[in-house]
């Protein structure tokens, strides 16, 4: 009997890479100076003003020297390992971090909830995050997504990076506009930039240019320890701290973070699998936690540095360079963690803007070239605006109501192609 229905295959929960994961010889013969120099420009991102997050969160909520600096070493360790593991086996950049504005939801928190107790909700939210994924959640919201409008939350997250390059241009001449003038340099004359990359060209005369200002600064007896000894604190289960902390930290981490790393690395033409970077963020959740660390989260910001140059089959060498950087960062973190802070702010803030410029740009073209514009408007006017509700930061909900105003407003858009209104 012949059968005329054709039945749906199910796709396997755990997504399969596709191709043969990568050797040390593969990675050896794909890895090339633009390849490393994406890595440690991704590594100098999160080593600077993210890790400045940590630290004004945890002297504000009282966490003592050897608690921020095992917090900073979980993040750092824990991310470098989910990146080679995960990119070694998928031959794709798949950067892990830390979600920022997780910390930034923990920081209120720490002011009337004790550190134990803390420390209790994030192993709770590995948890949780590890149960949502498995159950394929995660993975059909982001399919249900339409692109332009998770593209425009993430536009409206990297815009920041963009206005944050103007800003030092004005505050630090010297510094930050010697930067553009060497980017643009590079960037305009082909055969200058053949030689030196024009993000390491930045990178290299801003620091010249901090050196001959003399505001490199580490103060007297900055550096007091140079290798890490990780402080562990048994958690405490409280009612209070998982309800303030848990549903929101696993929001951050699954929709928002994980989302923006998702939908930058679709954009640069890869296939990131959803369902096994959401279980690596959970189970790298609980690792970071036994030493006092935040969540784990596929970063949107890292990837987009380590996907902004050269070919997309060797773009997973700058993932497993930011990797290899960031457990020698978290072993040593202590004493780089002075050395980055010791830069003046506008070094930081130009750099990562000019290595931003073509994803924010990406981003831009991804939200408004064809369908659902309405939806992506909105999406980056509410995420832009800095709206927070229930302690979940304004990326989730522009996500959120710009899904739903574009499917109010652009009903036609979501019509399968060939459909009759």
């Amino acid at each position: 009997m012949t059968t005329t229905v054709t039945e749906k295959v199910r796709e396997p929960l755990f997504e399969r890479p596709g191709v043969r994961p990568a050797s040390l010889r593969d990675l050896f013969r794909d890895l090339g100076p633009h390849y490393f120099l994406n890595g440690l420009v991704g590594l100098i991102f999160a080593a600077s003003g993210p890790v400045a997050v940590i630290l004004t969160v945890g002297r504000t909520g009282g966490l003592s020297a050897a608690q921020l600096a095992s917090w900073i070493f979980g993040i750092f360790f824990v991310g470098g390992v989910l990146t080679i593991v995960h990119s070694m086996i998928y031959r794709q950049p798949l950067g892990f971090a830390w979600t920022i504005p997780g910390t930034v939801l923990v920081g209120p928190a720490l002011q009337h909830l004790p550190w134990a107790e803390v420390i209790g909700a994030f192993f709770a939210t590995g948890v949780l995050i590890i149960l949502l994924s498995v159950t394929g959640l995660v993975r059909k919201v982001m399919a249900a997504i339409p692109m332009p409008i998770v593209m425009a939350m993430v536009a409206g997250v990297f815009l920041t990076f963009g206005t944050n390059l103007v800003q030092s241009v004005g505050n630090e001449a010297f510094i930050a506009g010697s930067m553009v003038l060497a980017y643009l340099l590079l960037t305009t004359v082909p055969r200058f930039g053949k030689f030196l990359p024009p993000v390491l060209g930045a990178l290299l005369v801003g620091a010249g240019a901090v050196a001959a200002s003399g505001k490199f600064d580490l103060g007297p007896g900055a550096i007091d320890r140079i290798v890490i000894a990780p402080e562990f604190t048994a958690p405490v289960w409280s009612v209070a701290a998982l309800v303030e902390l848990v549903v929101p930290l696993a929001i951050t981490v699954l929709v928002v973070q994980n989302g923006q790393g998702v939908a930058v690395l679709r954009a640069a033409g890869h296939n990131p699998p959803v369902t096994v970077s959401a279980v690596g963020s959970g189970i790298g959740s609980i690792l970071s936690a036994s030493v006092g660390a935040i969540s784990s989260c596929l970063t949107g910001p890292t990837n987009a540095l380590l996907t902004s140059t050269g070919e997309k089959r060797r773009h997973y060498t700058a993932a497993v360079s930011f990797g290899v950087l960031a457990i020698i960062f978290g072993l040593l973190s202590p004493a780089l963690t002075q050395i980055m802070l010791a830069t003046p702010e506008a070094y930081i803030l130009a750099l990562g803007g000019i290595a931003m410029l073509p994803s924010l740009q990406v981003a831009f073209v991804t939200s408004f070239r064809t369908k659902y514009t309405w939806g992506a408007l909105i999406t980056f006017v509410i995420t832009v605006s800095g709206l927070s509700v229930l302690n979940i930061g304004s990326a989730f909900w522009g996500l959120v109501i710009g899904y739903a105003c574009s499917r109010l407003l652009e009903p036609a858009d979501y019509r399968p192609t060939g459909a009759k209104a």
